[in-house]
């Protein structure tokens, strides 16, 4: 069964068309939105800060999901973040995904539609336009996502979504701690 447990009082809060894997752990005060995933191995965790993941996002496994007081974390609508990236106290817009071993750092912002490359570190404050294509270590932006690429993005997510079916009832879903 996953770990769902409230810090200091406060509990995650999880969309009965959720799912979390039964070896995840969700720490705190997590909001899971509609359709979300959380796969095996990963851990969303908030002593100070809160952290909100949007309708039909996944977080893949071994992802780690995490806040600084003063830096919540918040993933909008059909982001997929790959299995062993960080994310730490950053905001990731619409659409984006964060590839498999990237790492997000406190205060930055990942625009709506990007694609962090497998293996990035954008560092801490960074703001990522809309669209783009991001790599390296520290991150810089490549370029301008084509439309076939953000549809990509999309179709991630929406593959995940169709996974979380497969798995029915291994999981924890729609529970509030």
């Amino acid at each position: 069964m996953a770990l769902i447990i409230s810090v200091a009082g406060r509990g995650p809060d999880i969309h009965p068309q959720s799912w979390v894997a039964p070896n995840a752990t969700v720490a705190g005060e997590v909001k899971l939105a509609a359709r979300v995933s959380i796969w095996f191995s990963a851990s969303l965790r908030c002593e100070a800060e809160p952290i909100e993941i949007g309708p039909g996002s996944n977080i893949q496994d071994g992802a780690c999901v995490h806040v600084d007081p003063g830096f919540p974390c918040v993933v909008g609508t059909g982001v997929s973040v790959g299995h062993n990236a960080v994310l730490h106290g950053c905001t990731v817009g619409d659409d984006a995904l964060i590839g498999m071993g990237a790492v997000v750092l406190n205060g930055a912002v990942v625009g709506a539609g990007s694609l962090v490359a497998a293996g990035a570190v954008v560092p801490q404050g960074m703001v990522i336009p809309e669209r783009s294509l991001v790599a390296g270590v520290p991150a810089r932006v490549i370029r301008e996502l084509r439309e076939e690429e953000v549809e990509g993005n999309r179709h991630a997510a929406l593959r995940y979504q169709e996974r979380i079916s497969i798995y029915g009832d291994a999981g924890v879903s729609g529970t509030t701690h």
